[in-house]
């Protein structure tokens, strides 16, 4: 998954705003205690971090 769809996709479902925040702000213990941003410089893939915004955030199924 391209850097870009995760952004939309997170967009698409928590409104640009709020998205935005959480990637900054919201640690996710998936991803080593990192936050989305963090992880992402880290180079973890985009993909894997939003199984793991979906499972944190309870994402039904059909949205993610």
């Amino acid at each position: 998954m391209r850097i870009t769809v995760f952004r939309r996709l997170m967009a698409e479902e928590f409104g640009e705003t709020r998205a935005e925040t959480l990637a900054k702000d919201h640690v996710l213990s998936g991803l080593d205690g990192r936050t989305v941003d963090e992880a992402l410089a880290a180079g973890v893939p985009a993909k894997r971090i939003w199984e793991q915004v979906c499972a944190e955030f309870q994402v039904p199924v059909e949205r993610r």
